[in-house]
């Protein structure tokens, strides 16, 4: 099963997280499939592939509650 997550980058105190396709049970910063966005919580930036994220929702790839609420937030 796969999901769409956040795996998180940057330095200490300035977090900023990449929207990836990952397997389910793979660690938070573990090997990806595929990198589709990133959101950075200090700018308030946020860029996603809609057509590729929207893709792989028709097929059957789950979101965790933390990316459904950023897209719903943003897009």
């Amino acid at each position: 099963m796969l999901k769409i997550k956040l795996t998180r980058t940057g330095r200490k105190k300035s977090p900023f997280y990449k929207i990836v396709l990952i397997k389910n049970l793979t660690k938070r910063n573990g090997k990806i499939i595929k990198e589709l966005g990133y959101y950075n919580p200090l700018n308030k930036n946020f860029y996603l592939n809609k057509i590729q994220t929207y893709f792989y929702i028709k097929n059957g790839v789950y979101l965790t509650d933390t990316v459904r609420h950023l897209i719903y937030k943003f897009l």
